[in-house]
């Protein structure tokens, strides 16, 4: 259905008949906690925490890619399916049929692209908070490490380390000496990854030659304002080439050149204060046309940059994404969630999703984003779930805002934003450091098998985590477990995700046997069998005749 409007383009609305009984999966990441899409309304818009990646699998044996970046909704009733993009000059979509959902898959990322591989240190440990104050701060942090024996392969320097939005660089008066500090991490084998947003403060030494050179997101109505925090910001285009070229120039120079080869892409979508997307015009043409690209673009900013300068194995933090950020080395997190038990439970459903969408780089803040008491009892548990589920997904990475607040050393550039309270590992209590350090080991003890399910990403496409229907499609059952997924093919994975359960059932697909990596008990598949998940175990079973094995 093409509805006009005045002066041209068209509302595009395409219906499909719809199957009661179908099953869907994919569309990226979605904050409602539901793994099956179907019977779902999806609104086809970035925003923080949101993904929007509009491919879906079928368990009717095919998938369906929405090749439109335009704004809209995608609706999976029980009668109709239906697309539509708000604003569009024509209609693109793309299916294709094949016998398995890894095939279906696998055809999606042989058309849209695959990841880089990625490259060894990142398979370990990453260590961040909001935020380090200082150089001298997050040293002793990653001193701390060492002196513990803790394995630690990135730490991070979060927002507001710099002089001014867009400036893109550090601020001198808190961050001294950033070759020294890089030269002690890399010493101690510790990569550093710098924070970097899109705004540009009008405030910035970057804002008027940016904005003479129409290298910033435009407004079609109203005053040039995108987002209100710290200052009044505007977005750099990343849809414009010539933009993409200055904000790498400015990183290289700021960051890549002093050591820095790893980069935080962070309010990606981008984080509009108003999502009124008709304001907005980008290089490439209306917001509302054209909106959920952006991420792709920033992603490609910095792979160019980085690949141009000899880097062959690009990884860049993203918190959006969209069809192909993922052969620009994106790894994309899902953003300011909840720290709560709910929150763990959401992430776990988007996750999956956003890996059938074609995004096998993925990662949550574990423990959540937002608050979180490190001395409150009822988080600590949460905090310990969250990092034994964050130990089998494909990157392994604390951050959190964590009350109460620090508040802030200065008054302007770098030390004008307070910071969270403390966010290690030994913060929560000596118990639950035994619990989470066992952990910590288990991920160094697994990374050879990590790397193989890297290397099935780099050459197929194949997500890292995935629902139990992707290794065991003829298994009617696998295709309604929407509470355990495979770490791999070989690593069946089911965490605990309610508080105070120290208890829980676990189904074992048909065609193999199954050894409790704790108790080392060997099942049947095709059964359920009930498991004890003190605080201290996540319940993991290890699929018979596999690549890897351990015991918890």
């Amino acid at each position: 259905e093409w509805r006009p409007y005045l002066g041209g383009d068209y509302q595009l609305t395409v219906r499909f008949e719809s199957d009661p009984d179908e099953k869907l999966y994919g569309m990226g990441q979605y904050q409602h906690g539901y793994l099956n899409q179907k019977f779902n309304r999806l609104l086809l818009e970035q925003r923080n925490s949101q993904v929007s990646i509009p491919f879906l699998l079928s368990n009717k044996g095919y998938g369906f890619f929405w090749n439109n970046p335009a704004v809209g909704y995608a609706s999976f009733g029980k009668n109709l399916t239906e697309w539509q993009a708000t604003s569009t000059k024509q209609m693109d979509y793309w299916i294709t049929a094949k016998d398995t959902p890894a095939d279906i898959e696998e055809q999606y990322m042989a058309v849209v692209g695959k990841p880089p591989m990625m490259p060894d240190f990142a398979l370990g440990f990453w260590q961040s908070k909001l935020r380090y104050q200082t150089q001298e701060e997050l040293l002793s942090v990653a001193r701390e490490y060492k002196r513990r024996g803790l394995p630690i392969s990135v730490i991070v320097v979060d927002f507001f380390h710099w002089t001014d939005h867009g400036d893109w660089k550090f601020d001198p008066e808190y961050w001294p000496d950033p070759e020294a500090m890089i030269k002690e991490l890399k010493s101690m084998g510790i990569e550093l990854m710098v924070s970097i947003w899109p705004t540009v403060a009008k405030t910035s030494e970057n804002f008027d030659e940016m904005n003479k050179k129409n290298l910033l997101v435009k407004n079609d109505i109203g005053i040039t304002t995108h987002m209100e925090f710290m200052g009044n910001t505007v977005f750099f285009d990343a849809t414009n080439p010539e933009a993409r070229k200055f904000i790498w120039e400015k990183a290289k120079r700021n960051y890549y050149e002093k050591g820095v080869k790893l980069f935080w892409l962070d309010e990606a979508e981008p984080e509009y204060s108003d999502y009124n997307f008709p304001l907005y015009r980008y290089h490439i043409g209306p917001a509302v046309q054209n909106s959920n690209i952006y991420p792709r673009y920033f992603s490609k900013a910095f792979y160019d940059g980085m690949t141009e300068a000899g880097e062959d194995k690009v990884i860049n933090l993203t918190r959006c994404a969209w069809a192909g950020s993922q052969k620009y080395g994106a790894l994309v997190w899902s953003g300011d969630v909840d720290s709560t038990f709910r929150g763990l439970r959401e992430q776990f459903a988007a996750g999956l999703n956003i890996g059938l969408a074609g995004i096998p780089w993925w990662t949550t803040d574990i423990g959540g984003f937002l608050r979180g008491n490190p001395d409150d009892p009822k988080f600590q548990e949460c905090f310990v779930r969250w990092f034994q589920y964050g130990v089998f997904s494909p990157v392994f990475r604390l951050h959190g805002e964590r009350i109460p607040h620090r508040k802030p050393i200065g008054t302007k550039g770098g030390g004008a934003f307070f910071s969270g309270a403390d966010n290690e590992v030994w913060s929560y209590g000596e118990e639950n450091y035994e619990i989470v350090k066992k952990y910590m080991f288990l991920r160094e003890e697994l990374k050879p098998y990590i790397r193989t399910l890297m290397e099935e990403a780099h050459e197929k496409g194949s997500p890292v985590i995935r629902p139990l229907f992707y290794e065991f499609p003829e298994d009617k059952k696998a295709w309604d477990i929407d509470d355990e997924y495979l770490f791999g093919s070989d690593i069946l994975v089911a965490p605990v995700m309610y508080k105070k359960t120290d208890k829980r059932s676990v189904y074992l697909p048909k065609g193999c046997r199954w050894t409790n990596s704790h108790t080392r008990e060997v099942f049947e598949g095709g059964t359920t069998v009930e498991v004890d998940a003190p605080l201290d175990i996540i319940p993991v079973f290890i699929r018979e005749g596999a690549k890897v094995d351990f015991t918890l």
